[in-house]
């Protein structure tokens, strides 16, 4: 059904005092984290390409998460990740994980604050419209060969964290990028907002993380800073390389499927298949290896 309003919601789970220590924590800390990163991009230091990571660490522990993770990102120097999208709180959750740029949306990039920070930490903003498309792919290419790391939301727009919605194709063209005439790593990842004080988080809950339709930013950020300890499940499945595939469609298929499992798997704590079957029968279907076990870290 369609989501509840935000200011209409059940206000046992929310504390406005959390909210306003917490968002008052929250923006002096993304403010002083643009002057350091605006001062390191400035000075050319290689040190801007960590701060992010710490800059997001530090988002996570004010809004007072804790991050369970399965399985490693790849350490390669170049490597598209993909992953499903359920809310802005998506980009520091990830973001203290993995050293990359994510590709986002144009329009964020007048966002304020979230805005500001895309853009020094490299973000590759793209265009909903398809004649934007081939520029924007080889600009993602050119990124890749020059040894940078993406991360890409298929999906196109955020959902509402019960399910994932349909990868599109064309999101994943920089895929076919080759370095040293190999093929790039894509390696799919799924995030999940799973616990709030240790309970599961159902669908009446769950408007509370994800941030989707036409929810208004502020009263949801001030919502989301007033909950209590949030607990948030990323996993990291084995990569792929589009050669293991019949076409990109294929590769698209695959990844929505390893990581639709992967979330159905958070929410309901049981292993679920990947259910991928390509349209082309002679594919080749790569491995999925187990998921290692999951390790409790603190973010």
């Amino acid at each position: 059904g369609p989501a509840v309003p935000v200011g209409q919601r059940d206000k046992m789970y929310n504390s406005w005092l959390r909210s306003f220590c917490r968002l008052t924590l929250y923006i002096a800390w993304v403010l002083l984290s643009l002057g350091i990163q605006a001062t390191l991009v400035f000075l050319r230091s290689p040190f801007q390409h960590r701060f992010p990571l710490i800059c997001h660490r530090n988002c996570c522990r004010i809004m007072g998460a804790k991050v369970i993770v399965t399985g490693k990102p790849v350490k390669d120097p170049s490597a598209l990740f993909v992953s499903n999208h359920c809310s802005y709180a998506d980009i520091s959750f990830i973001g203290g994980l993995v050293r990359a740029s994510f590709v986002a949306k144009a329009e964020m990039r007048h966002w304020p604050i979230f805005g500001w920070c895309a853009r020094l930490s490299r973000c590759v903003f793209v265009e909903r419209q398809a004649r934007f498309a081939k520029r924007q792919a080889e600009e993602m290419k050119d990124r890749l060969r020059a040894g940078d790391r993406l991360i890409l939301f298929p999906e196109g727009t955020s959902s509402d964290g019960n399910r994932v919605l349909k990868f599109r194709s064309s999101l994943l063209s920089a895929a076919d990028t080759r370095i040293d005439g190999k093929p790039v790593l894509v390696q799919p990842m799924s995030i999940t907002y799973t616990h709030l004080d240790g309970i599961p988080v159902g669908r009446h809950l769950r408007p509370f993380f994800a941030w989707y339709g036409d929810m208004d930013m502020a009263s949801h950020l001030w919502e989301l800073m007033g909950m209590g300890k949030l607990t948030v499940r990323i996993s990291f499945d084995e990569p792929v390389t589009v050669d293991q595939f019949a076409s990109r469609k294929d590769l698209t298929n695959y990844c929505e499927a390893v990581v639709a499992a992967r979330v159905s798997e958070a929410l309901t704590g049981h292993a679920q298949p990947v259910l991928y079957d390509p349209e082309v029968p002679a594919a080749p279907r790569p491995a999925l290896a187990p998921a290692p076990a999951a390790a409790a870290t603190a973010a």
